[in-house]
């Protein structure tokens, strides 16, 4: 799905308010109203509290879980349209591509740092078996020695 701005989810959300308190005869739930919007749940709290913030619904607490109802609707006109992402969302994307950035770094390297470990390991072994045979590393047999 397109990312939509604030203006176009608020709409999606009183709309699929009213159709599920239709369908069901009770006001529906945040988890009901994400899964027929297809939002995820952290998405669809976050934009049941700025529609309760700006008057447009309703969000009550009780026995039976959180329930909205719309309260407001025309309240939705009020909102810019267009904008779409706070500085917020922006910050949070950048945060979040950094830290995957600084995870794939660390994973290379460990690897380099593994890699050259083995290599040491390796030069080290060789050298033991030069000096086993009688050779000492970096020289070969001496002209004047033939």
């Amino acid at each position: 799905m397109a990312s939509q701005d604030h203006y176009a989810q608020a709409h999606l959300t009183v709309a699929a308010i009213r159709v599920l308190a239709h369908q069901k005869s009770a006001p529906p739930s945040v988890d009901e109203v994400c899964g027929m919007l297809r939002f995820t749940l952290e998405q669809g709290h976050m934009i049941c509290r700025r529609l309760q913030e700006t008057g447009i619904i309703d969000v009550v607490e009780g026995a039976f879980g959180t329930r909205l109802s719309i309260r407001q609707h025309l309240n939705i006109e009020n909102i810019p349209r267009g904008e779409r992402e706070s500085h917020l969302d922006k910050e949070l994307k950048a945060f979040q591509s950094n830290r995957k950035e600084h995870t794939k770094e660390k994973e290379i390297a460990s690897f380099k740092a593994k890699q050259e470990e083995k290599k040491k390991s390796l030069f080290a072994e060789i050298e033991k078996k030069l000096k086993a045979a009688g050779q000492a590393p970096g020289k070969g047999p001496r002209p004047s020695d033939k």
